[in-house]
């Protein structure tokens, strides 16, 4: 087999290295299986949420996995680990984009990590994100498309019309405030729990838009928003624009709106500013 160019090759062993990483996020669901040993308070995220047992247990072998191979890193829960200018690639990681779901046992919850050239959200060259429920596996790199499990996302999109619209980083509250403001661009809503992964099914044309109801952070949309762009779909923080320049840091600035096209993005980023 021939050798792979440099950029390709490096990109393949970020590929392996996310596969170890899932084998390592893995062996900790093992280690706890139940409520009873995830759901524990053990501290508090850089980003301000509790951190739980499964939480901490996930970051630190991830932590453990790329620290090597990364220049820095930018985590949910200790934030920043190496300065600005502490040499790249900068990695952005959420061990576990949807806990809540991981720790009451819900399968639907992942594994998120963003491969960054510089410090901008334009700066991610490779994403991937790991569905530990269904156990698929979602890919993208910059300028060479989006896969799922190993095959490129065929031609499948978002409907021009939004029939199903996820909802995501949502309290009872916030989906009672916000659920009436779009009721007459969507037609269904589901509420499913990790923002990665609602990206994700975006870029696969299962849902036809998606909105988060608090500010987005970077762990939380780095990785999946590559696939989304790279499907020539659309994504804005409409409350704190341009999308590309974005930091790759644990601030929450703007909530995210993102489907298939600008005109729709607007019209929810409208609709949820009234």
């Amino acid at each position: 087999m021939p050798a792979l160019p440099a950029p390709e090759r490096k990109l393949t062993e970020w590929l392996e290295l996310c596969r170890a990483a899932v084998a390592d996020v893995d062996a900790v669901l093992e280690r706890m299986p139940t409520r009873a040993e995830r759901e524990p308070v053990v501290g508090e995220g850089l980003g301000g949420d509790d951190t739980t047992a499964i939480d901490r247990a996930a970051e630190e072998v991830i932590l453990a996995r790329v620290r090597d191979a990364a220049g820095a890193i930018v985590s949910e829960e200790v934030g920043r680990v190496g300065g600005a200018g502490a040499g790249l690639p900068l990695v952005v990681v959420d061990p576990i984009d949807g806990s809540l779901n991981a720790k009451r046992g819900i399968p639907f919850f992942s594994l998120s990590i963003a491969v960054a050239e510089g410090e901008t959200m334009d700066d991610v060259v490779f994403g991937f994100v790991h569905d530990f429920g269904s156990r698929e596996e979602w890919t993208a790199r910059r300028g060479q498309g989006a896969c799922l499990n190993g095959q490129a996302l065929g031609a499948v999109r978002p409907k021009d019309e939004v029939e199903i619209l996820s909802f995501e980083a949502t309290r009872t509250s916030l989906v009672a405030r916000d659920a009436p403001k779009v009721a007459d661009l969507a037609h269904r809503l589901r509420i499913m729990g990790s923002l990665a992964l609602s990206l994700c099914h975006l870029a696969a044309g299962r849902v036809d838009a998606v909105c988060s109801l608090k500010p987005a952070r970077s762990v939380d949309i780095a990785a999946a928003q590559l696939l989304v762009r790279e499907r020539g779909l659309s994504i804005d923080l409409f409350e704190d624009p341009p999308f590309d320049v974005a930091p790759l840091d644990v601030e929450g600035r703007s909530r995210v709106v993102a489907a298939g096209t600008p005109e729709l993005c607007q019209q929810l980023a409208a609709a949820l500013s009234a």
